[in-house]
């Protein structure tokens, strides 16, 4: 362990020990004179072990404390940590050890911080113990006895030289420091308000990261709340909110000229408070934008009501007898949600309500910003002081008419210009929004709040997807046994229709049937395609065009490619299982799930380089040295049929000619972190961030 890591954390132990003194219920100078209850002592817990090379800053008095409880040696880690420090840290009695010009005592109590004292040549071990009383409470702080130490290390055995090694102590002296850091972090109030989350309503990656997220906060020791509407669309798609139980509370939001009535239901789940505003805008087939007549065209207003309720939601209801209160964190995504950060600054604040809230604006798709006409900002609810903060003014080519002045309000934009910090799911994401092609109008504001901007890769559910327990696919399989891949892949060319080839390279397409996702290119690109020795299978709905255009290809090519209109769950595990290959011609993709999906599945990415794509799949390189293999898939740019056949072609003769190489690449893509744990810790810096600075607005 370095020097500087080790002085940092004697710091560190110095003032934990002189801000708990005080609390302490019992004098450490008395403390052998005192034996606690079994039950007390069973509380005790370790808190920290430190070894302190050459710079021992702490002298302790003669005060020890008579341990004898066996739970002690059975945290978490420790056996093998004091194994390995058993060899590195010779554990001396501190009781009266002043040698060097050690202190017995100080103003501080019984322990003295020598900051002179000469440097040693031994290395020392000291470790905290935290009592919680019988109600959970804290009582103090105690450090356990070298005596009980040595018994200890005598539990766990010791090591001898060959086994052990200098860089395993340090390794495991930073572990143990990052961990005591984790177990010290502050802990948030967070809200998240999004208009789907998984598994009560769902369109996209937006429904997958709002049902996910929360979890992994949780997890992490945060309270935390999700706040989206109670879709009802009918009996058999409402089965989803069948665990929800209505709190029975109503309250009345002034927005659109007249009082509107809200309720909430509730449902506890993975230790997440999960919320539902119920209101009847939100009862109505189809899904949570439109049907299959277009968007709804009171969408502003559904949403409007959505944010209202947001912002009341932390002050009304009570869950576990305690409300979640002013000092919360908003975590507001995309337009939806956006209304949240300006109705903090100019609804609450002004009044001193949320003075000490901060809001988090998670963009995940730019192209979509809520913009209505200008006339409807008197509907919002807001102070007409404030119509600045959500005005757009169109550029003069996109106005229906000469007369059209192109003047609007923007959700979206109002959320940038008022929340304290930005998110967006990826950190080429972040990037191209800043930039005229990617920004959607919207760049050079983000420019202008460049230094709050951060982008976080999202994660996935590895439970749900999982190819060794996958309850959809033919049969699982893992990444030291990959045999039960060709599987899925006959059992998949048996459902489709298709011949059955286990030598075919199969490429798949998952994925809604716009313009965002390639589709046009797809559909340039199969004539060509089709000449080659492989099979293709596309799953997915959306413009009516190309759901045409899927069937019309199937009868063209039977024997090759097959469409499958509509969205199945079950369907997509098959094809993430069953395919080699994974095509994401996206014109732009905030980060994509897909290509995530079929990585910890073994099939290989073929992606357009931009995005969340651009950072999550790395090219393969054909001339790596052996040991030295790289890459996880093949990308392409620019954004072109010819780029598109070029990668495939690539991705298919090495699946015909080097199967050591494709193997070396499903292994690669299968062995990666696709956990949220990474992007929780990431979420919770911009959260900390965001409490280091004042409120924006």
């Amino acid at each position: 362990m370095s020097r500087n890591r080790i002085l940092c954390s004697v710091s560190r132990v110095r003032k934990m020990l002189r801000s708990f003194w005080s609390s302490l219920s019992l004098s450490l100078s008395h403390t052998h004179t005192h034996t606690p209850s079994k039950r007390s002592m069973e509380s005790l817990e370790l808190v920290h072990l430190l070894l302190l090379h050459h710079h021992p800053r702490i002298s302790l008095s003669a005060a020890t404390l008579p341990y004898n409880n066996s739970r002690f040696l059975r945290q978490p880690g420790l056996p093998s940590l004091l194994k390995t420090a058993t060899k590195y840290a010779k554990l001396r009695s501190f009781s009266g050890d002043t040698k060097g010009g050690g202190a017995a005592a100080s103003q501080d109590g019984p322990f003295a911080f020598e900051d002179d004292a000469p440097h040693h040549t031994e290395e020392r071990a000291l470790v905290l113990a935290r009592e919680i009383d019988d109600f959970g409470y804290l009582v103090g702080f105690r450090l356990i006895p070298d005596s009980e130490l040595m018994r200890v290390v005598q539990y766990a055995g010791t090591v001898s030289e060959e086994d052990s090694s200098g860089d395993e102590v340090e390794k495991l002296g930073i572990e143990n420091m990052e961990r005591e850091e984790a177990e010290t972090r502050v802990c948030y109030n967070i809200v998240f308000v999004t208009s789907e989350a998984a598994p009560y309503s769902k369109t996209g990656g937006l429904a997958d990261v709002c049902g996910s997220l929360p979890i992994a906060l949780a997890v992490r020791g945060h309270r935390v709340m999700v706040i989206s509407p109670r879709y009802v669309h009918g009996p058999s798609e409402d089965d989803k909110f069948s665990g929800v139980v209505d709190l029975d509370c109503c309250i009345k939001l002034c927005c659109f000229g007249v009082e509107q009535e809200v309720g909430f239901f509730h449902e506890y789940r993975e230790g997440v408070d999960w919320v539902f505003v119920d209101h009847p805008s939100f009862h109505r087939p189809g899904n949570p934008y439109g049907d299959k007549y277009g968007c709804f065209g009171d969408n502003q207003f559904r949403f409007t009501l959505l944010c209202h309720a947001a912002c009341e939601a932390p002050l009304v209801l009570p869950f576990g007898g305690f409300t979640y209160g002013e000092n919360c964190l908003f975590l507001v995504n995309d337009w939806h949600a956006s209304l949240v950060p300006v109705l903090l600054a100019a609804k609450y604040r002004p009044h001193g309500v949320y003075k000490d809230a901060r809001s988090i604006l998670v963009i995940h798709n730019i192209a979509h910003q809520g913009v209505e006409p200008a006339i409807t900002y008197s509907n919002l609810g807001l102070p007409p002081e404030w119509r600045g903060a959500l005005e757009w003014v169109f550029p003069t080519w996109a106005r229906t008419h000469a007369l059209d002045t192109g003047e609007a309000v923007n959700f979206l934009k109002g959320a940038i210009v008022t929340a304290d910090r930005i998110v967006t799911v990826s950190k080429g994401y972040s990037w191209e929004i800043t930039t005229s092609e990617g920004g959607y109008g919207l760049h050079e504001l983000l420019s202008s709040r460049k230094s709050i901007l951060n982008g976080i890769t999202n994660g996935i559910d590895v439970t749900e997807w999982d190819p060794s327990s996958d309850k959809h696919i033919a049969c699982n399989y893992s990444v030291d046994d990959l045999s039960g891949k060709v599987k899925c892949k006959i059992s998949l060319q048996k459902e489709l229709g298709l011949p059955v080839r286990p030598d075919c390279p199969l490429i798949g397409f998952i994925g809604r049937l716009d313009y965002q996702k390639g589709i046009d290119l797809i559909r340039m690109a199969i004539p060509d395609l089709m000449q080659d020795d492989v099979q293709f299978v596309m799953l997915g709905s959306g413009n009516p065009i190309y759901e045409d255009w899927m069937r019309a290809t199937e009868s063209a090519y039977k024997d090759k490619f097959r469409g499958w209109v509509g969205f199945n769950v079950p369907i997509s595990h098959k094809i993430t299982a069953g395919c080699d290959i994974l095509l994401m011609p996206s014109t732009f993709e905030p980060c994509g799930l897909n290509q995530l999906y079929a990585m910890r599945y073994g099939t290989i990415p073929v992606v357009h380089e931009t995005g969340g794509l651009r950072d999550t799949v790395q090219n393969f390189n054909p001339y790596a040295e052996e040991g030295n293999a790289e890459g996880t898939g093949w990308t392409f740019s620019p954004l072109t049929k010819e780029g598109m056949l070029a990668a495939l072609r690539y991705a298919t003769q090495t699946y015909n000619q080097y199967k050591s190489s494709w193997e070396g690449l499903m292994k690669r893509g299968m062995k990666r972190d696709y956990t949220w744990v990474n992007a929780a810790t990431q979420y919770e810096q911009i959260i900390e961030w965001a409490f280091t600075d004042p409120p924006y607005c």
